[in-house]
């Protein structure tokens, strides 16, 4: 057989496509070395008498950026609510003495008013996102996406 570095000539291609069949559409270079470490375990692995090379190529590098996703979704749902909580217990402290906290005050300020809504929903008053989603009337995953916004300004702000 070829070298793996032709065989990662050839196969770059099929990396990309698996990368749009499976609608990624951000940290595009963590997939793609998914793919090629899976390709290459594939090309170390493979044996010629159980079939042909693609299929088998195929497979791995969709499956293995399948668990990539799964991994990076697993990380999302485990380290976004500590975050939340974190600025829960922010926001609970210093409702009690705001002008104590003149720099969380001033943050509070820059906010839009539906930034300032959203933040009272989720952190105050502790509601769900799908809660949250039905009473802006948007999705979930635009909630999501203004709750990262959301954290995101009031981390540039305050640093």
């Amino acid at each position: 057989m070829k070298t793996f570095e032709e065989v990662l000539i050839q196969y770059e291609p099929m990396i990309s496509a698996c990368i749009r069949k499976l609608h990624i559409y951000k940290n595009h270079e963590l997939y793609k070395q998914a793919g090629n470490i899976a390709l290459w375990k594939a090309w170390v692995k493979f044996d010629e008498d159980k079939g042909e090379f693609t299929p088998y190529a195929y497979r791995s590098m969709y499956g293995a950026m399948l668990d990539e996703l799964k991994k990076e979704k697993h990380v999302e749902d485990t380290i976004n609510p500590v975050e939340d909580e974190k600025l829960s217990l922010l926001i609970d402290h210093s409702l009690v003495s705001t002008f104590e906290h003149e720099e969380l005050g001033l943050a509070l300020e820059k906010l839009t008013w539906d930034e300032q809504r959203l933040l009272s929903w989720l952190f105050i008053e502790g509601i769900s996102l799908q809660q949250a989603a039905t009473r802006a009337g948007i999705s979930q995953s635009g909630i999501k996406k203004r709750r990262e916004r959301l954290l995101n300004k009031l981390r540039e702000i305050l640093v």
